[in-house]
């Protein structure tokens, strides 16, 4: 068993992604907005969409907008799981798709977090390989900030035949309670002690996720979210975007409020 010094589990931080540690739009709208303007995308794809759209409605919108990814269908992906003319990171693509900007306020939480040697998990709904370019970015960024840190990924997955995307989910897609139960399964597999552990959402999609933590915290929270964090007493954070001032100064402000906030 993988334990504290004190014998209890480890601690890990959950992260919701899009809206939570970066801004909006989400990473999958601009991805979609990529490929459209790269011509990627077949045009059957939009009525494939349309129609597993119309199986999907009796779930709600979060599960249409979520769950179906038929717009992907007989996209051809490289090695690395992303279209290549599309990819991040600073590879030829960039242009098409630019990297996450975080909230300063979001790398500040989570440099603490990795100061404190806690694990660090994206749980997010976004397609897997855009989650790990995410990760990427954002190991780069506490780097730079002379925290390193090793970030842990549970997204959407996606299947794919013969180098291209089929359109159909592998497992659950990463939002609403599948989030508590992959959290679950991370806790058991990691020997994380939940009671002890952080979780960071935004949308009432993410209350089972942040009741399956000890230390929950609600993120420039949607108005249904911000109900629910009223009702259970949660910490509710404003994250800004960046302001005019320079980057540095934003983040050296995050790095004070956190401490201000006293985690731990």
């Amino acid at each position: 068993m993988n334990t504290t010094a004190d014998g209890r589990g480890r601690v890990a931080a959950f992260l919701d992604v899009d809206g939570t540690l970066v801004a909006g739009p989400s990473l999958e709208l601009r991805f979609f907005g990529a490929l459209r303007r790269l011509q990627a995308i077949p045009a059957t794809n939009y009525f494939l969409w349309l129609a597993q759209a119309v199986r999907l409605a009796p779930r709600g919108i979060a599960t249409v907008a979520l769950a179906n990814k038929m717009y992907l269908r007989g996209v051809h992906v490289d090695c690395g799981g992303l279209p290549a003319q599309a990819r991040q990171g600073g590879q030829a693509g960039s242009r098409h798709v630019p990297a996450p900007r975080f909230f300063p306020d979001a790398l500040a939480r989570v440099a603490w977090h990795a100061a404190q040697r806690h694990a660090i998990v994206l749980m997010t709904g976004t397609l897997a390989p855009l989650a790990h370019e995410a990760a990427v970015a954002l190991a780069l960024r506490l780097a730079a900030r002379g925290t390193p840190a090793s970030i842990g990924v549970c997204a959407t997955r996606l299947e794919e035949a013969q180098d291209c995307w089929t359109g159909r989910i592998l497992g659950d897609a990463m939002f609403g309670e599948a989030k508590a139960r992959a959290i679950r399964r991370i806790a058991f597999s990691e020997d994380f002690d939940l009671a002890r552990c952080y979780a960071y959402g935004d949308t009432a999609s993410d209350r089972w996720m942040l009741t399956a933590v000890g230390r929950p915290a609600a993120v420039n929270p949607s108005p249904d979210l911000g109900r629910i964090a009223r009702l259970h007493d949660w910490p509710v954070l404003w994250w800004k975007k960046e302001a005019a001032a320079s980057r540095h100064e934003a983040e050296s402000a995050g790095v004070a409020c956190a401490k201000r906030e006293s985690l731990g």
